[in-house]
């Protein structure tokens, strides 16, 4: 990817689509628990700098900003998700970019081109190192320090050397093991926003000369030693500026962990096609690969984190109310006899197909059995929202409306989407939130 050389129409437009997808991630995310809990332990009355905490736009230093804003962007479950490496490497990449743009003046175009950066960084990082690398680790956590240190080089425009500095100071603070999300804890969305203040502390490091091992990756003791499985490292940045991995994301088209997606898209399909009637539904068989039973397979979940990760209550909330978005983890439906009756029919195998087809496709197969005897199946080949069944911008815009709205009001989250779209005219990113869209 030529330094200055302008991007491609599309590719900016695919930037664009990540940068709203976030917002329609970070707003919801900045009122909930681990960001508000964040804010009152690091800002007090007398904070201010030049980035802003979202949804409100207090004013903070930027790396307190790409703290807690990353960590707000992985809370709510809606963040995207980059199939190949499993990873979502918005909430990390944007928290730390935007923080910077804000500290730097930076324009909605530095802006954009920053984020595709990181996004092509950390996505080929992420690709390397899998499947090994998810046994135990969360690569949100550890790549996305990458990604955000690459698009804060790229906003401080670094020479080559500083960049690699940059990077390879970041993956030696890279963290996140996966226990993290099979509790309810708050460690999993903090990840997204300590990979997003150490990648940005490690690029304003290599501004100013400080300087890392170069051999991080493929070192003898680097990240592809410890973190995964020795992998080979060659080529694969050789089509940057060829091919553009932020032109691949997923976009959630429900708001819990993605490993339940092709489950709960099957149960929709069966609802429109059958049509079926949850009452008579007396089991449910979901076959789907291993990874997500065993990341999400959680048959008796107590708190809306716990649902979020259980591709069990995931099904019988989407059969019973026909949506798995946040409304479906709010106390009264996590209470519902009925719903917990049915979540209890839901029963989980491994398919070897889809299981050997893991994590480069995402495929699941549903059985309904009803009370007269009668089988319904559906095959989810692919999840909606991946890069083979995309959400249009219309249906992007509307899970921004539907996420933003709550927290900003129709007109305030109207006029920011507006120059969301139309990111790469804008002077200063200072402006974006908290500032003059206000």
């Amino acid at each position: 990817m030529a330094r200055g050389a302008p991007l491609p129409a599309e590719v900016v437009h695919h930037a664009k689509r990540t940068i709203v997808d976030w917002f329609a991630a970070v707003v919801p995310g900045g009122v909930m628990d681990p960001a508000r809990i964040l804010r009152e332990a690091l800002v007090d009355g007398h904070t201010t700098g030049p980035a802003a905490l979202l949804p409100d736009g207090q004013r903070v230093p930027s790396r307190t900003a790409a703290l807690v804003n990353g960590t707000a962007a992985h809370t709510a479950e809606v963040d995207d998700i980059f199939r190949e490496g499993i990873y979502h490497p918005g909430a990390p990449t944007i928290a730390a970019a935007l923080a910077a743009g804000q500290q730097l003046d930076s324009s909605g175009a530095d802006l954009l081109r920053a984020v595709v950066v990181g996004f092509e960084i950390g996505t080929r990082v992420a690709a390397t190192i899998q499947p090994a690398h998810y046994r135990f680790w969360h690569t949100t956590g550890t790549v996305g320090t990458l990604g955000a240190a690459a698009a804060v080089a790229t906003l401080l425009r670094l020479d080559p050397a500083g960049f690699a500095h940059a990077v390879a100071t970041s993956a030696t603070m890279a963290a996140g093991l996966q226990q993290a999300f099979r509790s309810d804890a708050m460690s999993k969305p903090l990840h997204a926003g300590h990979a997003a203040e150490a990648g940005s502390l490690a690029a304003l490091a290599a501004g100013r000369g400080f300087t890392g091992a170069l051999d991080m990756l493929d070192g003898d003791a680097g990240l592809g030693a410890a973190m995964s499985d020795r992998p080979s490292w060659d080529g694969i940045f050789d089509d940057l500026g060829e091919t553009f991995h932020i032109a691949a994301m997923t976009v959630k088209n429900h708001a819990c962990c993605g490993h339940t997606f092709a489950a709960v898209d099957a149960v929709l399909q069966a609802r429109e096609t059958v049509p079926v009637d949850p009452d008579r539904v007396r089991a449910v068989r979901v076959a789907t690969y291993r990874t997500a039973l065993e990341v999400a397979g959680n048959p008796a979940p107590a708190t809306a984190f716990e649902a979020q990760f259980s591709i069990q209550y995931c099904v019988a909330a989407a059969l019973r109310l026909g949506s798995v978005r946040l409304a479906a983890f709010a106390d009264d439906q996590l209470a519902d006899p009925a719903l917990r009756s049915l979540l209890g029919r839901v029963t989980l195998a491994v398919d070897p197909e889809l299981d050997r087809a893991f994590p480069g496709r995402r495929g699941a197969r549903v059985r309904l059995t009803l009370d007269d005897g009668s089988e319904h199946e559906v095959f989810s080949p692919t999840r909606r929202g991946d890069p083979d069944l995309p959400l249009t911008d219309a249906e992007l815009t509307d899970k921004y409306t539907e996420l933003v709205v709550p927290q900003l009001g129709p007109a305030l989250a109207a006029r920011l989407l507006d120059v969301l779209w139309e990111l790469d005219k804008v002077d200063q990113v200072r402006s974006l939130p908290g500032g003059s869209v206000r």
